[in-house]
């Protein structure tokens, strides 16, 4: 029998799946736990119970979000619903736009900002822009394509074989098809055959239609050199939108799925290709040996374009249509089921994989000169299912990515310094959706049959937090809590804990009278080690029988410890209602301590944590490291 010492230094390799049981040989398992739940790993390693969230508003059919950011000063957080967008500003409701989308429709809307002006597009819908008004207020219309002569310079394709022909050259006219062609939806619609221009009038059949010629006709004869507009009612719409290079770009449709049309240099919406001149517009196809749906865009060193079956590069300095390159670089593939936007990450790019069990990192790498798609969850792949929604807090370093489930995966994301930690986030209901506005990071979330706009507050460690304050008097009663009535929830009263209660009639009555209050929902943050190794000279031994001697764990700002090391858990730092702390509040602030619990008993099946953390607690809590002293049979 000996006593050996171990040192876990840091968390930074995260919750990791317990396949890696058996390989005690990676530094992952050094430096990763077995459950990390409802907390942050910071950039050194340490672990902490997780902000909380305070309530914003109720928005029972609120589905998705989205920032926008006019300046640093005037920022707006838009709420898509099923029919509608509500707009806040400084976390109230400042306006309210009608919306073609309805029930989960919204879920494949795509959307790219530049300057005043919100792009969206959505494969069943006319693509509408969102734009900033003089005086603050916005207004949402259809694109409008540029326009001269009588032309509309928007995308023409040719999508059958047959020949059309023309009744005249100019005036009102019958097109005639020599096979079926026209719906009732192509009213409205623009062709282009002969070197002129016609919009169509009326479909009287499916191999005729009447039509408006806008530009004339050099002839009426049959011919199979012609287009018609690439969107509309009959061949769908725009599926994801973005810019690179100063063009508009367009990734796919719902009939094209796998074209790509750039707009002319600096003027958006003209798709004109004219005769190829390097500022005009460019269409192409990604040919493939299957027709692989755009699902994503993002503008970086190169155009990234990511669709259902693999990933691709679109180059060009400057990209013009004579030096524009298409090359695929990995074959990992996009969800389908919805669109779930790329993001940017320090220079690279995280996506789901099409599987829905995979978050990738798309990095160029410049001894290959192409992409390469890490998996940085194959660690934490047990945390990964079907993502709904995800987004990048610069602010915290941490990448939160929501479930189908209703949970969220968290990723502290240091890449130079080698750290992808993951973690899990819970509460009392289900996450929906996910925004980073400026330092601000918003959820919807649903509780109940209610849906509610909540923001992580770093000073609060309850969800669905709601606060109260009067400085002038205190007060036993606390009303105002409808959207916590009937629940059990925790409260703070100047900052001292009180007895959970059950909010009834939308209220709470303290023990103690006092001038401001915080009640919320409790979660609880749960941190557990991987099962002891032991190291030798031989390497790393097996433990098949251990005993717990002294764990000692160093913590920063904590003011509730709840350890568990075979027994139960136990209070080491902890505040409740009737109780003090351990040491002089004013102490505590960004303090260091060190904190020591005994431990008994033999752990003899090798595969059980030595120690456990656990609380409910709304107070701050941060382990740093811990250091455990064990003795070994092997």
């Amino acid at each position: 029998m000996s006593q050996l010492i171990n040192h876990k230094t840091n968390f930074t390799a995260g919750e990791v799946s317990q396949d890696l049981l058996g390989r005690s040989d990676l530094s992952a398992y050094e430096n990763g736990a077995m459950k990390l739940n409802n907390v942050f790993i910071d950039a050194l390693g340490g672990a902490k119970r997780r902000s909380g969230l305070r309530y914003v508003d109720q928005i029972d059919d609120g589905k998705r979000l989205i920032s926008f950011s006019f300046n640093t000063e005037q920022t707006y957080l838009f709420v898509l619903c099923s029919g509608k967008i509500k707009i806040y500003k400084n976390e109230a409701l400042f306006q309210q736009l009608t919306t073609p989308w309805t029930g989960d429709d919204v879920y494949q809307v795509s959307w790219v900002q530049s300057a005043d002006t919100l792009l969206l597009t959505h494969p069943d819908y006319a693509p509408k822009k969102i734009v900033r008004q003089a005086d603050e207020t916005f207004a949402l219309t259809d694109w409008v394509f540029s326009s001269s002569d009588n032309q509309v310079w928007q995308p023409y394709e040719k999508f059958t074989d047959v020949t059309l022909s023309a009744s005249g050259t100019s005036g009102n006219i019958t097109l005639t098809a020599s096979g079926n062609l026209f719906q009732s939806g192509h009213v409205g619609t623009r062709f282009r055959l002969n070197g002129g221009e016609v919009s169509v009038t009326a479909v009287t059949s499916a191999t005729s239609a009447t039509a408006s010629v806008q530009k004339s006709l050099s002839s009426g004869a049959a011919t199979s050199d012609w287009s018609e507009q690439a969107f509309s009612a009959v061949r769908g719409y725009p599926t994801t939108v973005g810019f690179y290079q100063g063009r508009l770009v367009i990734g796919g449709s719902r009939d094209l799925p796998n074209k790509l049309w750039f707009s002319k240099s600096f003027e958006i919406m003209n798709f004109d290709t004219g005769t190829g001149l390097d500022d005009e517009a460019i269409g192409f196809v990604l040919m493939s040996d299957q027709v692989n749906a755009i699902r994503g865009l993002m503008s970086g060193r190169h155009l990234q374009v990511f669709t259902t079956g693999s990933e691709w590069m679109v180059s060009g300095d400057p990209l013009t249509p004579q030096s524009i390159q298409l090359k695929r670089q990995t074959k990992i593939g996009s969800p389908l089921y919805r669109i779930v936007r790329p993001i940017d990450v320090s220079g690279a790019t995280l996506f789901v994989s099409g599987n829905g069990r995979e978050i990738r990192e798309f990095l160029f790498e410049d001894l290959e000169q192409a992409y390469q798609a890490k998996n940085v969850s194959l660690l934490s792949s047990h945390l990964i299912h079907q993502p709904l929604d995800m987004d990048y807090d610069s602010k915290r370093r941490l990448v939160y990515v929501v479930m189908a489930d209703g949970k969220m995966a968290t990723l502290t994301n240091y890449r130079s310094e080698e750290v992808l930690a993951w973690s899990e986030q819970q509460t009392a209901g289900s996450f929906k959706s996910v925004c980073v506005l400026e330092e601000n990071v918003y959820f919807l979330v649903q509780r109940d049959s209610a849906v509610y706009l909540e923001s992580f507050d770093d000073n609060l460690f309850m969800d669905c937090t709601l606060m109260g304050s009067d400085e002038s008097e205190v007060h036993t009663t606390w009303t105002g809590l409808n959207v916590l009535n009937g629940k059990t929830v925790q409260i703070k009263a100047d900052g001292v804990l009180e007895p959970n209660q059950t909010v009834e009639n939308n209220a709470i009555v303290l023990s103690v009278p006092a001038h401001s209050v915080e009640v919320g929902l409790p979660y609880t943050h749960e941190i557990v080690p991987l099962p002891p190794i032991a190291s030798g000279g031989g390497g790393i031994v097996p433990v098949q029988s251990v005993r717990l001697v002294e764990a000692r764990f160093r913590v920063v700002g904590t003011k509730s410890l709840q350890v568990d090391v075979g027994n139960g858990y136990t209070p080491l730092l902890v505040r409740h209602f009737n109780e003090e702390l351990l040491m002089d509040e004013d102490d505590i602030g960004s303090k260091t301590q060190d904190v020591y619990v005994k431990a008994l008993g033999w752990v003899r099946d090798g595969v059980t944590p030595l120690w456990k953390i656990k609380s409910d607690v709304p107070e701050p809590c941060q382990v740093v490291c811990v250091t455990t002293t064990m003795k070994v049979s092997g």
